[in-house]
Order: structure tokens, then sequence, then C-alpha cells
């Protein structure tokens, strides 16, 4: 059954208008959740939100049981708990179920709980991709951990440093479980960022300019950009460790040209940013709660969204700050020091402006209060020590000691889980029942207890020698008690946490609404169903709710825009990016299985690949590739059958379909450019780094050639040819035949194709083999990512021909073929990028 068709009962009766209460009644009814295993096919955000963050917090539950034992085992020396190989896998799961399985996600499950009745609108733009990116993260997350009880988890630590991780000294599938395991969880991240980088810039409430966003929302906002341009590094990374592992492609390997320094270049180029991806939206979450608990305007509202940008810009010259004693040279550790020193100055004015909210208000002792000045206290102890790091000298000494692992710990604990749980009892009312008073504040006191324990001790243990990453330690050295004061804080801690479970387990039922819990002043508040609030409210303040009392009751009444389902079908209102000016209703589809089915397609397919099963793996890719085909097919590009625009309010007449730039279809292709854009840019950087490691005599080394020049040209020339086929047939479609159409599209698949052959053909005339050298392996990646695009601009165009030949494709349903024209110019320029690279680079030199 197509998932987009009209419920019967939805048709309006032409011969009068429907009353207000018979409006509501169909709108409620169009977002009725399904009921029993038909569930599983829905992707409300009022499901899907507090799924993901209960998901988030299970994964916090079980990396801190991890973290227990690896306490226990230290409180002591000499004890033998555990073993030093069970203990590798310990600490690398902890840290990686921390970082890829609780704090990223939980930020993006926030945001998907709340953004849209904070923005105004019923449903961000693409609920069935944040349906998807919620169950790989679930499905495979707990496939991931589960590894743990097999022997198979990675214990090469989560930052994964080769030569550990090579295939000589890791030859077990540890690691291979982390580079294609964690696969799923990055695609979960990116689409997860797509989804709310265009909900946040195209489906606001009308007149909520940028100016007057919420600061959660410039939060994730900036959080999402740095997801599309820091997560692309990890991925390509993971890739490259992977085809030097699986095919002895030696990327890594310094008697084969490569080097061990190009992965942690790749990893902490994400790896250091991604601390500012966890603190940026928890900083914001901040910036909501406070004027709600002070009942007064954040001060410098502005400087606290430039100091949100400032610091996602400035944390990408950062990576370097974890290589400081690899002996980078002396110029660029001065660089990452300065970047180091500059990153706290927007971190400092969120502060003061925090501080000077609750002073000019009157402060309510509550719950989130509490929770936001722990934050305070252990976030600014933990930045302190940052700066402190940031000193080189100094790094030299505390690196790989306990120092560190104090400071990491004073910041992401404080800096995302205090503010993740007074986020957690502040809108607990806006989308359930409100939490316990009582429970809250036990849970608090211990938690702030029991954290500054346990780290604080850290620094001295780590100032007196103790190392990172051992197992257990000889008596005799002094740091005797600094353990045990750990791991009793530990325990503390880890009571704490119970406490806030408890109270969540007894307290808090989904679908509730206390609408004036704290008197706040954002949209959220506004009483809200499955459909979001009744109308989509116009905004004139950062602040509606204290700015216009009434303006509750009005929406709630109806009185704003898109009061009703105008046809038949769920709707979201999208706007213009910066002035939030109405331009269309954007038809969403109603529930259906194609999404399932393609989460559960590629969780198997990353976990076949793991084992490995190769022949299952194919079929899993089938699946998910169906599955996806399938809600693609059902879900995109409708046309309803009403006219050509509607009333939704204020006399305000819209269409109910759009093309071109306006669509949030083409925003989020952009996006998706940009993501692959930035991967393609760490291929061309890795290529560039490893010839700069060998020299101008050894890239190419003796033995292997230049690619051959004329295939090479005549690659160049055929891409082109297909970027240009692909521009006549979208140029034609509604103009001309669809037969012209098709014909053309045909056409650039041809000259697609025999591009691809002729630009793999270049390498191989040339003697490059990918196993021999680096080189090789660099050129011949490249090559591959590329005809990876390939397949993939081949496959979107036999998907448009089908639409085509189905009568699903015309002059105004067309996103489609705009879709597949964006990805096919993006593949072109992106093959003539890495020709002129492998060709054109060595000539030019010479």
């Amino acid at each position: 059954m197509d998932d987009l068709a009209p419920r019967p009962h939805q048709s309006r009766t032409p011969n009068r208008l429907p009353r207000p209460e018979e409006e509501l009644e169909r709108l409620k009814e169009v977002w009725r959740m399904p009921r029993g295993i038909a569930l599983l096919t829905e992707f409300n955000n009022n499901l899907i939100g507090p799924l993901f963050v209960g998901t988030a917090l299970l994964f916090l539950m079980l990396a801190g049981v991890l973290a227990l034992i690896m306490r226990a085992q230290l409180a002591l020396p000499g004890l033998t708990l555990v073993d030093a190989a069970t203990y590798n896998q310990l600490f690398t799961m902890h840290g990686t179920v921390m970082m890829f399985l609780f704090a990223v996600p939980a930020v993006e499950a926030v945001a998907i709980t709340l953004l849209p009745a904070m923005l105004g609108t019923r449903e961000l733009p693409f609920p069935r991709l944040g349906a998807y990116a919620f169950l790989i993260y679930a499905i495979g997350g707990l496939c991931f951990f589960a590894s743990l009880f097999f022997g198979a988890a990675p214990d090469g630590g989560w930052f994964m440093y080769p030569p550990l991780t090579s295939k000589e000294n890791s030859p077990g599938i540890n690691t291979d479980m982390y580079l294609l395991g964690i696969g799923f969880i990055e695609i979960s991240a990116i689409a997860g960022a797509i989804e709310l980088i265009v909900g946040i810039l195209r489906c606001r409430a009308p007149g909520m300019t940028l100016g007057r966003m919420p600061v959660f929302a410039w939060g994730m906002l900036v959080f999402a950009g740095m997801v599309v341009f820091a997560f692309p590094a990890v991925i390509v990374a993971s890739t490259l460790l992977e085809l030097e592992r699986a095919f002895g492609w030696p990327f890594f390997l310094p008697e084969q040209g490569g080097d061990p320094l190009l992965w942690q270049h790749l990893f902490w180029f994400f790896g250091h940013p991604e601390v500012y991806v966890i603190f940026l939206p928890a900083a914001a979450m901040v910036s909501m709660i406070v004027p709600a608990m002070a009942g007064a305007r954040l001060l410098a509202h502005s400087l606290v969204v430039l100091a949100l940008v400032g610091t996602g810009f400035i944390s990408f010259g950062l990576w370097v700050h974890h290589m400081y004693a690899t002996g980078i040279p002396a110029l660029s550790l001065a660089f990452f020091a300065a970047a180091g020193f500059a990153v706290s100055i927007p971190s400092g004015v969120q502060v003061f402006a925090w501080i000077g909210t609750f002073a000019s208000g009157r402060v309510k002792w509550e719950v989130p209060t509490l929770y936001v000045l722990g934050f305070l206290f252990i976030f600014v102890l933990g930045g302190l020590t940052g700066v402190m790091v940031s000193v080189t000298p100094f790094d030299w000494q505390a690196h790989d000691t306990y120092f560190i692992v104090a400071h990491l710990h004073y910041v992401l604990i404080g800096g995302m889980v205090f503010p993740l749980l007074a986020a957690l009892y502040y809108w607990a009312p806006s989308v359930g029942t409100p939490l316990s008073d009582r429970l809250g504040r036990w849970g608090f006191w211990l938690l702030f207890g029991g954290v500054n324990l346990t780290f604080f001790p850290m620094h001295i243990s780590g100032l007196m020698g103790m190392p990172r990453r051992i197992y257990t330690y000889p008596s005799g050295l002094g740091l005797e008690i600094w353990n045990m004061l750990s791991t009793v804080g530990a325990a503390v801690t880890a009571l704490g946490f119970l406490v806030v479970l408890v109270d969540v387990a007894r307290n808090f039922r989904p679908g509730g609404h206390q609408a004036d819990r704290w008197k706040a002043g954002t949209l959220e508040w506004i009483d809200n169903d499955n459909h979001g609030p009744r109308s989509i409210p116009r905004v004139r303040d950062r602040y509606p709710l204290w700015s216009e009392p009434e303006l509750r009751r009005e929406v709630e009444a109806g009185g704003h825009y898109l009061p009703m389902t105008a046809t038949g079908h769920r709707e979201a209102l999208v706007t213009s990016p910066a002035e939030a000016i109405p331009q269309y209703v954007a038809v969403l589809p109603f529930p259906g299985w194609g999404h399932v089915v393609a989460a559960l397609g590629t969780c198997a397919f990353f976990f076949c690949l793991t084992v490995p099963l190769l022949v299952e793996a194919a079929v899993a890719f089938l699946l998910a590739l169906g599955g996806m085909l399938w809600w693609l097919w059902h879900g995109s590009d409708p046309v309803p059958s009403q006219p050509g625009s509607i009333d939704i309010g204020d006399a305000i007449r819209l269409p109910t379909h759009a093309t071109g730039p306006i669509t949030t279809s083409w925003w989020a292709m952009v996006t998706l450019m940009l993501v692959q854009g930035t991967a393609f840019a760490c291929l061309l950087g890795s290529w560039m780094y490893l010839w700069l490691v060998n020299g101008d005599a050894m890239w190419p080394p003796p033995g292997q050639g230049l690619p051959k020049p004329w295939p090479g040209l005549f690659a160049l020339t055929l891409y082109g040819g297909g970027a240009l086929a692909i521009l006549v047939a979208a140029r034609l479609l509604g103009r001309a035949s669809l037969v012209w159409v098709c014909a053309m599209l045909v056409l650039g698949m041809a000259m697609f194709s025999a591009g691809a052959a002729a630009d793999g053909w270049s390498l191989w005339a040339g003697g490059i083999r990918p196993t021999d050298h680096a080189y090789g392996a660099a050129s011949f990646t490249m090559f591959a990512w590329q005809g990876t695009h390939v397949a993939i601009a081949l496959l979107m165009a036999a998907y448009t021909l089908a639409r085509a030949l189905a009568g699903k494709l015309d002059g105004r349903r067309r996103l489609t073929m705009d879709n597949t024209m964006l990805f096919w110019l993006y593949t072109a320029g992106q093959g003539a990028a890495g020709l002129a690279l492998l060709h054109g680079f060595h000539r030019v030199l010479a």
C-alpha cells in the first residue's frame, strides 16, 4: 500500500466548511500512531525521540558498568580481577561506547525530541531518515556491544592507533569489529545531522528569523555542521585501515611508504572537534534552562550565539593537541597551542552570560538549576586543565598520564552529562510527566560528589607519573591512596546514576504535558500532540510566550497557521532559511516498513562484513537497498490532487508542491554533497601527506610509473559528457517527450561507466599496484572512491528511469531528476579533481 495515499475518511465535504472541532479530529486522525507490531513503522518524533534518549541512556549505563570493573581492578596494586587482554577490551569499549554510542547520539536524541515543538513545526522534514538513523544506531550498537561477551571486542583503544591495530599485531577480528562495526554509527550520526540542518533552516515557524531562533536550535545547527565536516575524516581513516588489514594496501606501514601518523591526523581531525560536537549542544541546553530558572532573558544572546559558532570553527584547529609528543615541528606546535588558548575565549563568554543571567533574575532552586551549577563548576575546572595541556612543555610531561584522564572526564562529564541531566529534569514535563524533586536532588549530590572524588585525585596520580591504559601497577609508588579514592568515587557516581534511573523508571511517562511547569518563554511549552502544536504560531520575539501571554491560548485554539490537514496527509510548513517566510506546505508520508527493512539490512551488512560472511553480506546489502528504494518510491515527490495552492490562514495561500532550490530535498542533497566532498578532501590530503613523507624520489617509487595520460584524458572527457547529458535531460523534462529525457539518461550512464573504466585503466596500465607501495594504495583508493560514486550515480539514474516509465516523473514531479542531477554533477567534479591530482601533480612539478 502506498504510504502517501490519503486515508479514505480524510476527504472534505465540498458543500460546507468543516467546523474547528472536525478539523482537529481529522488532524489527530492523520497523525495517530499505529498500534501493535505496526508501531515499528512509525517515525513521529514523539515516539522516536524518547526511544532515542532511552537508548542513549542505556549505553551510558553499560559504559559505566565497564568503568566500574576497571576501577575495581585498579583499586589496589597487583589485583587480577581481569587480565591484561580483557582490560584492553574494557577500556576500548568504555571509550568507544561513551563517545560513539552515548555522547553524540544523546544530543541528537534530545534534538529530535524537542526541536519540532521548539521551532513551532509539526515535524522535521525527513522523519523516516531520522527513524532509520535511530534504528541502525540501536540495533547495530547493541550488536557491537555484545562483541564483549565473545572476546571479539576491539582492544586497541577507542583511538585505534596503528601499528598496534595492524594485521600483524592484531590478527583477530577485534579491530575489524571496530572499523566496520563503527561504520553504521557514523552513518546514523550523519543521517541525523542532515535531518537537523535542513529542519532547523527550513521548518521554523513563520517569523522565527535566525535572530529569534532559540539558542538550542543554534547549538544543534553548529553541532550538525561540525558532524558534516568532522565525521568524514574518521570514516576515511577507518576505510584506509580496513583496506590495509583486508587487502594489504599499505597506508600505515613505513617499510612500504606508509606512515602511522596519517591515522592520527585523520582520527584527531575528527576526535578533537568531537569534544565540542558534544559540548556545544550541551552549552546550548544550558542557555535555554538558565533564563527559565532565573526568570530573565539570556544576557548577550547574540554574543552567546557567536560564541557557539566561533567555538565550532576554532575546534577544527585543535587536532594536533593529541600529537604534541609525536615530533611535530615547533612552528606547528605554536599554532595549535595558540588555537587551544583561543578556544577558551568563546567558552568564557558563555559562562559569564549564564552567571549574569542568574544575577539579573530571581533564581529558582530547582533540580535543573543544581545540575547547571554543577556543570559550571566541573566544566570550568576541566577547561582550566585544558589550557594547561595546551602549553607544549607541560603537555610533554603530562601526556599519556592520568592527568589527561582527569582532564578529559572533567570536560566530558561536566560539559555534557551534567547539562544532559539538567535537560532531563527541565524538559521532562514538556514531553511527559515530571520527575521527582527529592530523588533528583539526591541524584545530583551523589553525582557531584562522586565525579569530583573519582577524577580530582587522578590529577595528582597523573602528576606522580601513573600512566594511562595500564591494567595494574606495583606497590610502593605512593599511588595507592589516590587510586582507592577514585574507585570509591566511581561507586558513589554509579549510585547517583542509579538514583536518576530509578527516578525515570518510577515517574516518567511520555505523553503528558505540564505547560506552566517553569513558566518558560519558548514554544516547546505550548501544549502539543503527535501532530505538534494545534496550529503553527507566528513568532515575533525570542521568548514568544513571555512577550505575548495570549499566544499559547491562540495556538491551542487553532488561531494561527495550518490548524488542519489541508491535503489529507501529514504536513509540515516550509519557510525561508533566514527570515522564516512561508514558502510551501510539504506533504509527509504515513508510516511504512521501508525504513525498518533498510535499517535491518544495513546492520546485517556491516555485521556480516565483520565476521566475515560475504554471501550473507551481499544479501543484506540487497535487503538494505531494497528497503531504501521502497521508501523512496512510495514517499518521494508526491503531487496532491488538491489545487495548486491552499489557504493556511492569515490570507496566505501556499503551494502543496515545490521544485528546485527551495525544496528541502535539494538542501539535503547539497548537505550530503558537503559530507562527500569533505571525505574526498581527506583522501586528497592523505595522498599529499604521504607524498610529503616519502619525498619526490619515492613518490611514485621505483618500479611504478605515473598513470597513463591518454586514458585519463578520455575519462575526463567522458565524465564531462555524462554531466552534460544529465543537464540536458533535466532541461528537457517537462519541455519535451520523456523518450528524449530517458535517452539522455541512458547516454549519460554509458559515458560515466566508460569514464570510470578508463580512469582505472590509466592506473593499471601505468604499472601502479595497490599492494606494492603506499603510492599505489592511495591512488587506487581515490579511484575506488570515485568508482563507488559512479555506481551510486548509475543507480540513481536507473531509479529515475524507472520513475519515468511508471509515470511518476514529469515537469512538476521532478525532485528525483533534480537530486540525480546534483549528485551526477558532484561526481563528475570529484572525478575531474582526482584525475587532476593523479595525472597532473607530478607532471606540473616536473
